[in-house]
């Protein structure tokens, strides 16, 4: 008789007995559940610099890529059974499906849910949600939660006998109770017509049934028992697919992740392997309550040993009053908050996060079963002196593009810019490594500054980069050329010139520049010109920095710019839906212009001007580019005062003239402030409104002011005491009061009036 051990499949209780298992049963084959194909890599699980958690890794060799996970920990039963094969010169097989056909089934599954989306629903047949087997079991339990109901059951057994029978009666349960869809029960029996078939082929290959060990996920144990059946393996569907080895983290097992066969608390888990191999069971609650502890000292709280002590006090007669003998991670969680937090969780709830998840992460020997690109990627961390921030806790870097005199070799000399290549090329192949954060210094074109994290996304997002490039460079150039090919967009053809050049990649940068050229021809929107010239304009304040030829840049760049200036005026003919859309380009135009030297300075203030001027414009954007004239000295305060004077007059319909005020308010509000005439005028033309229009009025001016700061509306309400002959404090505390009930009813009913606009 075959002997099937069944397990969780990060199960510590599971790991620890099915070791002690193999032990007393000294099987001739161990068959493991894992796809069938990933035995090739089992010699790499094994080695002593393979460090848990780690996962292997099956993806699709076609666009797009399909990927397919299977997580180990130290704690995981698949994992230990390997090790004691290993350690005892006893031969294993993994039995279950290859990894291309999971891949396969996957790509039906979808192609099955995108036709449900597409075939019509009866909505008024009513559907029946059936309630989930593990619903149930948490609604029959005392603990109210499947998870603690399985850790108080099996993750607490005495011993491995207990352990084994209670998990295959467990799985037997959930098998008779549970409620698959269709395609989860096809899946399901095409699985175990595979595992049948190759346990049986392990007996008809001359080994003894009783010197076999199955060790397979519980819910299958009663479906393997029928292996001696003679049945006919189906055609299996395939995707052709590879897999790789890759290091994995305790976040990422945690069910926080998404992760469906994780569990909560994976750093927790591991206590409790630990506890098992230490032959003390109490030894989880007093290390988990340790950690709560120690890092809500860390994190500036205060937590006594006393208070540790009472916790692991309360968490065992907490458990007593559960059901159990021992505490599981709900009584300890209680017990935490009570006498650590003082019976708020929110004082440990960072400590907690730790204690439960952690952040281990795993570690594969150099060169182990990675695709080129994964191998280019950790030579350049060590090579640019990163490996420090591979962890998944987030941490800063901050660059220094320039030249280090003090260097002793060219390559420390541009260290720092390196790195800034080699994180741009990251950032376009869309792998979150590292999150580009804009410098708080505008003009220094010399710094930068990152947040770095790890992710096994990260990890992922990096193989399927394999597709398109062999090194981390090629496959940047790869996607650049993509981005180009694939947009009619001349904005995202410059933002791939951008790239390219905070890439380093000068060929992937010629390239790009020659589509843009072609692209410039065509008739484009004032919106696309900006964005084509803004893009264009940071890559040549950079070029210098990052050692680049901007030589070509520059007319193209003069050609968009004019064209651009030439448009302006045109685009202000628009609805305020459209209006925000161009205000950016506005304002984008407006930075390239100051930011470059090379470019005609009259054509863009004859741009301003003329659109400051009309009267046939959106009136937002007239305001906006009077402010931006202010703001360039190229307004006078009589000239202020007389565009105010035009703009709101009793003749102006009230919502033109608060749209125009709006619009002046977008730049250089402390200048404005402190002009008194622009004040005065604007009381006036308030008094002047009768009821209605100033209702009209009210709604537009506190849109204006709805991002004003307190300190801002400070300074308004003195020049206003000062029109009005009073105090200004007294006027900014009116002005900035809480509306009483009444008062926020009328002004949440003017909002909702649209004035027939």
């Amino acid at each position: 008789m075959i002997n099937f051990f069944g397990i969780r499949h990060l199960s510590p209780a599971g790991a620890f007995y099915l070791r002690e298992f193999l032990e007393n049963t000294r099987p001739e084959l161990v068959i493991i559940e894992a796809p069938a194909d990933f035995e090739d890599v089992s010699n790499d699980i094994v080695r002593p610099e393979t460090k848990p958690p780690f996962a292997i890794l099956a993806y699709t060799k076609s666009v797009p890529v399909r990927t397919v996970l299977y997580p180990f920990a130290e704690y995981s039963p698949e994992y230990q059974a390997i090790l004691w094969c290993h350690e005892n010169n006893v031969p294993f097989r993994f039995m279950d499906l290859p990894s291309e056909t999971f891949l396969a089934l996957a790509d039906e599954r979808i192609r099955k849910i995108e036709q449900l989306e597409t075939d019509e629903i009866d909505e008024t047949e009513p559907v029946e949600r059936k309630p989930d087997v593990y619903e149930m079991l948490a609604e029959k339990s005392a603990d109210g939660s499947h998870e603690t109901f399985w850790e108080r059951t099996l993750e607490q057994c005495a011993d491995f006998s207990a352990y084994h029978e209670g998990a295959n009666l467990f799985g037997a349960k959930i098998r008779e109770f549970s409620e698959k869809d269709e395609f989860d029960e096809k899946e399901t029996k095409l699985r175990e017509i595979y595992m049948r078939c190759v346990i049986r082929n392990a007996v008809n290959g001359g080994v003894s049934p009783e010197k076999i060990v199955v060790v397979t996920g519980a819910y299958h144990v009663e479906g393997l028992k029928t292996w001696e059946n003679d049945e006919k393996l189906p055609e299996l569907p395939a995707a052709e697919s590879l897999h790789t080895l890759m290091p994995y983290s305790y976040y990422r097992l945690s069910t926080r992740s998404g992760y469906g066969a994780g569990n909560k608390a994976p750093a927790y888990y591991e206590l409790i392997r630990e506890g098992l191999i230490r032959g003390d069971r109490l030894y989880p609650a007093y290390a988990y309550l340790s950690k709560i502890a120690e890092k809500t000292r860390e994190n500036g709280g205060a937590a006594s040993s006393a208070q540790v002590i009472e916790g692991v006090r309360l968490a065992g007669s907490l458990a007593k009053m559960r059901g159990g003998n021992i505490p599981t991670l709900r009584d300890l969680r209680d017990a935490a908050e009570t006498c650590i937090g003082e019976g708020s969780f929110a004082a440990v709830s960072v400590a907690a996060a730790d204690a439960e998840i952690g952040t281990k992460i795993g570690e594969l020997p150099e060169g182990v079963s990675r695709t080129s690109i994964q191998d280019d990627f950790y030579r350049l961390l060590k090579d640019l002196k990163l490996e420090k921030y591979r962890s998944v806790t987030a941490q800063d870097l901050k660059l220094d593009l320039r030249e280090n005199i003090r260097a002793g070799s060219e390559k420390s000399a541009f260290l720092d810019l390196s790195r800034s290549f080699f994180l741009h090329k990251l950032r376009v192949l869309g792998i979150n490594f590292a999150e580009y954060v804009p410098s708080k210094q505008e003009n220094a074109t010399w710094a930068e500054e990152w947040k770095i994290c790890w992710t096994p996304e990260a990890e992922i997002a990096l193989v399927e980069s394999a597709l398109k490039g062999d090194t981390v460079e090629l496959a940047a150039a790869f996607q650049l050329k993509e981005q180009v090919e694939h947009s009619d967009e001349m904005s995202v053809i410059a933002k791939a010139v951008e790239d390219a050049f905070c890439c380093g990649m000068s060929a992937a940068a010629n390239y790009a520049v020659g589509a843009l050229q072609r692209a410039a021809v065509d008739a484009v929107s004032f919106e696309e010109l900006a964005k084509t010239a803004f893009s264009l304009s940071n890559v040549i304040n950079y070029g210098d920095i990052r050692r680049a030829d901007c030589s070509e840049i520059i007319p193209i760049l003069q050609q968009i710019y004019l064209r651009a200036c030439l448009v302006m005026t045109g685009a202000c003919v628009c609805d305020d839906a459209a209006c925000s859309a161009v205000a950016q380009a506005v304002n984008m135009l407006n930075s390239v212009e100051l930011a470059q030297n090379s470019l005609d300075t009259e054509k863009w203030l004859y741009a301003l001007r003329e659109t400051a001027r009309r009267d046939d414009l959106n009136t937002k954007l007239s305001g906006l580019c009077a402010a931006i004239l202010l703001e360039r000295n190229q307004m006078t305060n009589d000239e202020l005062k007389t565009e105010v004077s035009r703009r709101l007059s009793k003749g102006v319909p009230a919502d033109l003239g608060a749209g125009w005020f709006e619009g002046l308010t977008l730049k250089n509000r402390y200048a404005l402030i402190a002009r008194l005439s622009l004040w005065e005028s604007l009381d006036e033309y308030l008094e002047s409104l009768d009821d209605e229009e100033f209702k009209r009025a009210l709604v537009f001016l506190r849109r204006a002011f709805a991002d004003f700061s307190a300190a801002e509306k400070d300074s308004i309400a003195e020049n206003l005491g000062e029109i009005w002959g009073l105090n200004g404090e007294e006027v900014s505390e009116v002005l900035n009061a809480k509306l009483d009930e009444t008062s926020q009813e009328t002004i949440d009913a003017l909002a909702d009036i649209d004035f027939d606009l």
